[in-house]
């Protein structure tokens, strides 16, 4: 038995959810025993601040994605660097996610190491140990990788090191723009690499296409940038430089996956196309930018239209209300260690008196203001019915920078008790 099995529920259960701290947890632990400990957010169960997902949120969340990406007939990948938790992995593939995009080594072993077999990571593979990492995992015949390469002097590498292990390393060439991150710029650089390509035949092959278009924020550039990778496709498959059959095309963050999906599947190809998005925030989405975006969305994608309700926020960070120093502040015990605030800071959004039945919604008028390592300012008005000792649920504006504080998160139903721990692995 292990040590995680061999603590009672009884002298774990006042520290749930462990403070961030619950590693030693394993997936049966997870399935099959934290449903028996009956504990409940609204009870009081919980250690706060907690980050606590919604089971029925999360379900209809994956729904959606599932439906939308069917209705284009195209693949989905979502970024599990949003997340980096295994489980939400596994809901994402039961859901219809072809892959799982990742954006290091470490974050690819962790995926293979929860049973993940095909991986897009979007991102360069640089540096010995790096390739010799995935040089390992390629041992396994079930493992489909694929990476990017964005110029002559990265083909060599790879070149180099998987011929002298006689391995063949699948490849996307990526498209960048002026002032953007990686990716090829132009003609030159683009004709320089497939020279390097020339040089490794059995060593690596050229799969496909891939761009990240969250680099650009208008429309027109983002058309223009998607339909120069259409171009590139369309003339690479003409001149027979892809060695996959389909070729491989992807692109789309969580913020434009509706216009990427338009244009790729509006082109025509000499050679058949498969097309892969890569959203990853969409799971639990949030109040913020990407809440921005689905308001673009479904205003305007017909698709998004039919389906009528959109994407809706999954994850909370709760907290307590520890002090009301001032008529019109409240000290809340969450801060820059629990919530993103790169995009925006947290936004009330529950407000929940223990002995009470149910939350309310917040005042639209409360207001996290600033936020510190354990504690934010809360802007109150001075006759508000709120005290120390009340609990709270924010609202979050992005999710990656939200799930990277927490080693564990829960999961709540309809009647907040607690189904599931989920673990992360940043």
């Amino acid at each position: 038995m292990s040590d995680a099995k061999a603590i009672s529920a009884d002298l774990f259960a006042p520290i749930a959810p462990l403070n961030k701290g619950l590693g030693a947890f394993d997936r049966e632990l997870h399935h099959n025993q934290i449903p028996r400990l009956n504990w409940n957010l609204l009870r009081e169960d919980l250690s706060l601040p907690a980050a606590v997902l919604y089971q029925d949120k999360l379900q209809h969340n994956l729904e959606w994605m599932r439906r939308f990406i069917a209705a284009y007939g195209v693949k989905l990948a979502p970024h599990g660097k949003t997340s980096m938790a295994p489980r939400l992995f596994e809901m994402q593939l039961e859901s219809g996610a072809w892959a799982i995009t990742l954006a290091t080594v470490p974050q690819v072993e962790v995926a293979y190491a929860h049973g993940v077999r095909r991986v897009l990571m979007a991102n360069q593979l640089i540096g010995k140990q790096n390739m010799a990492a995935i040089a390992r995992l390629l041992e396994d015949p079930a493992f489909e990788f694929f990476c990017l390469i964005d110029s002559a002097a990265q083909v060599d590498q790879l070149g180099r090191f998987f011929s002298d292990r006689k391995q063949c390393l699948r490849i996307l060439i990526e498209l960048g723009v002026n002032g953007g991150r990686a990716g090829i710029r132009d003609d030159a650089q683009l004709q320089s690499a497939l020279e390097a390509l020339a040089r490794w035949p059995e060593a690596i092959s050229l799969d496909g296409i891939e761009i990240y278009e969250g680099v650009l924020h208008d429309e027109a550039s983002i058309r223009a940038f998607l339909q120069r990778a259409v171009e590139v496709t369309r003339t690479l498959a003409d001149e027979n430089h892809f060695h996959r059959s389909p070729i491989m095309l992807t692109g789309a963050g969580s913020a434009w996956y509706d216009v990427v999906a338009e244009v790729f599947t509006s082109a025509n190809f000499p050679r058949p196309v498969e097309i892969v998005l890569r959203p990853g925030c969409y799971l639990t989405h949030d109040v913020g930018a990407y809440r921005e975006a689905q308001t673009r969305i479904l205003e305007h994608n017909p698709i998004a239209r039919k389906m009528r309700a959109g994407l809706i926020p999954a994850l909370h960070i709760w907290a307590y209300v520890q002090s009301i120093p001032e008529a019109d502040k409240a000290i809340v015990t969450m801060g820059r260690r629990d919530a993103a605030f790169d995009s925006g800071l947290p936004v009330p959004a529950l407000h929940f008196r223990p002995a009470d039945t149910a939350p309310q919604s917040a005042p639209t008028h409360w207001e996290v203001t600033k936020l510190m390592d354990q504690h934010a300012f809360l802007r109150i008005h001075p006759d508000d019915d709120l005290r120390v000792g009340d609990m709270l649920a924010f609202d979050i504006c992005h999710p990656c920078l939200t799930f990277d504080k927490w080693r564990t998160l829960v999961v709540v139903d309809a009647n907040w008790q607690v189904t599931e721990i989920i673990q992360t692995y940043f």
